[in-house]
């Protein structure tokens, strides 16, 4: 008996996912273990069902497909549909992740899922190309509007306003908000990149800061100073971070 891939569906347009149930009907070697319209039930899906194969819509509500694959250990082939070619469709041939671009033919289809099989059966790796399109997407030069985390089973969407500060824990960083704080696999550089300058300011190699959350600036030992936040927390500054901030709050 010929072993089936198991298929999983998202996409949060029910007729997008209705047209890839028809057209999956083709495939005798392929098992649909589910289908959902949003990124949340999409982690839980893909951890819990372990499909081989994930048809992703990339502009979603609540969490994009973009902000699903970074939550995703060991991430299955990916094929992406999408509406909008703005998304750097050749990083994703580059890549060797394959695209659907909506609204697609029946034998576009047929040639995306051909090449994910083959994919599978020559044991290739889906995680490789998913992990180099993350990274692609994170070089783009976009502010960031909100940040998104995982603490166990649970996903977590944090808009940047409500971020006070960034802390370096080693490759990982430590964001903190109002009501707490989350670990997030990712490096300063990139929270440095892609926050805005109008709203953060690397103050140290260890810290990024919001500015709506400094209270004032104080001097602790020559040449040495630290910003109070406005709870009253205290995070240390650089000279460079110093010479920054004097030249931003003239």
């Amino acid at each position: 008996m010929v072993k089936k891939s198991k298929v999983l569906i998202v996409d949060d347009e029910e007729l997008a996912r209705t047209i890839i149930r028809k057209y999956l009907a083709d495939f005798d070697t392929i098992e649909i273990v589910g289908e959902c319209g949003n990124g949340f039930e999409g982690i839980k899906m893909i951890n819990e069902n372990k499909p081989d194969i994930v048809f992703l819509d990339i502009q979603m509500p609540k969490i994009s497909g973009f902000e699903m694959l970074e939550l995703i250990e060991n991430p299955p082939i990916i094929i992406f549909t999408t509406a909008y070619d703005k998304y750097a469709l050749k990083a994703f041939e580059v890549n060797a992740v394959d695209y659907l671009l909506k609204p697609f033919s029946h034998e576009r289809f047929s040639e995306s899922v051909n090449k994910a099989i083959t994919l599978l059966k020559n044991k290739a790796a889906g995680s490789k190309p998913v992990e180099k399109l993350v990274n692609y997407n994170s070089s783009q030069k976009e502010y960031l509007e909100r940040v998104v985390v995982k603490d166990g089973t649970k996903v977590f969407v944090i808009p940047c306003n409500k971020i006070k500060y960034i802390e370096a824990q080693d490759d990982y960083v430590m964001i903190y908000f109002a009501s707490g704080k989350f670990l997030k696999q990712k490096t300063m550089k990139f929270f440095e990149e892609h926050l805005s300058e109008k709203e953060f300011i690397r103050v140290h190699r260890s810290y990024i800061v919001a500015l709506s959350q400094i209270n004032k600036i104080e001097q602790i030992q020559k040449d040495s100073y630290q910003i109070i936040l406005k709870d009253g927390e205290k995070i240390p500054v650089s000279k460079t971070g110093y010479s920054k901030l004097k030249k931003l709050l003239k």
